[in-house]
């Protein structure tokens, strides 16, 4: 029966909230780039086995999500974009309970696509008053009947969606291929700029020479026009990638285009980019563009002869590495690809640099100057901002940030100064405090950790594990005749310490209660 089930594997959650910064598209309120291709709501009232009606407001919606509820205000946990689907056992008709003009007026400020309305076994047809509001305020109402379970809905939108999702792959793998090909023609930049703006169904541009491909929307740099809002604002875009200290990518919107910029290093002297601007842009676009990018940085950045040579001739002749590099700073990066076959000097056309180490191996080294962000297909390992005579140790925590890349399969991580206890990998600190620990039961570490935590003090070590001061003596003589240590020396007491970090004690004692508390037995 319609109404009872979950859409979304769940009902309301609290972590939920209303999106803000997005675009409208039918009634609702969606990310400008969502993770997840959306599915039209003709499609799903198209679909004959599910049998939804139509019944009021616009026809046509994305849906990005579905999400079941029957509380009287769901709004707090939409995060826009979603198909609600309810029995309607919580919106209610009268100023109790709040009107469903009220009930509409919220869902649509959150940013819901759509409303799925289940027959039975609240209402035997959806209420009037219910049609009415979502009429007057531009929310599409469905019926749901009976014989349709809301998780054949949800199933619905997951398949069309999954099936888009393959639609949108394919799209981007004959992209690159085509944009591959582009770049092998004897005018590779000019071929390269007309695939993407194809691949894009837009515009695009390289800055600061104006080759560009596609028709250009008014107002963009040579394109003439009334409107000069969107080639004003793209300009501006491209103007701001690249710099020292600045993104490598940024978006906009303007006069109803998609912009995005993309750096290239430098060309014609100049920092260069390049800029699109589209009707729409999804996920699959920004990765057409990005392989677009690199294929351009290499095909345009400028590589004066000898300019490699003649640095390293200065180093070697004396010359310091700020001399050779510049003030700085300096960004040291490991990364390590994934697929069958990763470009090294792809990925560093791609954060702007020519200093890669082009040694084979599984980890690819390079210099950059400036912060880089992930990159498709790479994990990257990136350091803390280091003066050029500082790289040696850059360079090693560049080495550290991609370990914990690879452990949190994230796709970037940067350096965090983690203190004496970061200096050594997780799994190897552990499994030597494991192995010099072993001889002691949880007791004795407990007993050792307090007695270590104040510095060898048996009254306030007694005090603190609520037990007698000779307890605490036997103990830890115990802990040293097991360990074959001296407690005394100041080395094993810090290396005991570090590994009880590592291995914390599993038996905890019962406190000591407030109050009168009987003295304490002597052990013997």
């Amino acid at each position: 029966m319609g109404g009872t089930g979950s859409g979304d594997g769940g009902g309301d959650r609290p972590d939920s909230a209303p999106v803000s910064d997005g675009a409208a598209v039918g009634a609702s309120t969606v990310p400008a780039v969502s993770p997840v291709p959306p599915v039209a709501l003709g499609a799903l009232l198209g679909d004959r086995e599910l049998g939804l009606r139509h019944l009021a407001g616009p026809a046509e919606a994305w849906v990005y999500g579905v999400h079941a509820s029957e509380m009287a205000d769901p709004s707090p946990y939409l995060l826009g974009g979603e198909l609600l689907l309810t029995a309607g056992a919580g919106p209610a008709e009268g100023p109790a309970a709040g009107s469903y003009d009220q009930y509409v007026a919220r869902l649509v400020a959150a940013g819901a696509a759509a409303l799925g309305f289940g027959v039975a076994p609240v209402h035997e047809e959806v209420p009037a008053a219910l049609a009415d509001a979502c009429a007057r305020h531009g929310l599409p109402l469905l019926e749901v009947p009976p014989r349709t379970p809301f998780t054949a809905v949800a199933r619905a939108v997951w398949r069309l969606m999954a099936e888009a999702r393959t639609r949108e792959l394919r799209r981007v793998t004959e992209a690159q291929q085509a944009l591959a090909a582009a770049a092998a023609r004897p005018d590779p930049v000019p071929a390269v700029l007309s695939r993407l703006a194809a691949s894009l169904g837009g515009y695009v541009v390289l800055w600061p020479d104006g080759r560009a491909a596609g028709t250009p929307p008014p107002g963009t740099s040579g394109a003439g026009g009334a409107d000069a809002e969107v080639g004003a604002s793209l300009d501006a875009l491209m103007a701001r990638v690249g710099r020292a200290g600045g993104p490598a990518t940024a978006t906009d919107q303007a006069g109803g285009r998609h912009l995005a910029a993309y750096a290239l290093g430098r060309h014609a002297g100049r920092h260069a980019a390049l800029g699109t601007a589209t009707p729409a842009r999804t996920p699959g676009d920004h990765t057409v563009a990005s392989v677009a990018a690199v294929l351009l940085t290499l095909l345009t950045a400028e590589r004066p002869a000898g300019d490699d040579t003649a640095a390293l001739a200065r180093l070697l002749l004396g010359g310091s590495p700020a001399e050779v590099l510049g003030p700085g700073p300096w960004y040291a990066v490991h990364a390590r690809g994934g697929g069958t076959d990763p470009d090294p000097r792809a990925l560093a056309a791609a954060l702007g640099t020519v200093l890669l180490d082009p040694r084979p191996g599984p980890v690819v080294r390079l210099l950059t100057d400036r912060d880089p962000g992930p990159q498709p297909g790479w994990r990257l390992g990136v350091s803390a901002p280091a003066a050029p005579e500082a790289l040696a140790t850059a360079d090693a925590q560049a080495r550290r940030a991609l370990d914990r890349a690879e452990a949190a399969r994230a796709p970037l991580a940067r350096h965090t100064d983690p203190g004496f206890a970061g200096l050594v990998g997780e799994a190897e600190a552990r499994a030597h405090a494991e192995a010099l620990l072993a001889p002691l039961t949880p007791v004795l570490r407990e007993t050792l950790r307090g007695w270590l935590a104040h510095h060898g003090s048996w009254d306030r070590s007694a005090a603190a594990l609520g037990v007698h001061r000779n307890t605490v003596r036997q103990r830890v003589a115990r802990c040293a005749e097991l360990l074959g240590r001296d407690l005394d020396d100041p080395d094993v007491r810090a290396e005991l310490w570090f590994a009880l970090r590592w291995a914390p004690v599993r038996h905890t004692a019962r406190p000591p209660q407030p109050g009168p508390q009987p003295p304490p037995t002597r052990t013997t």
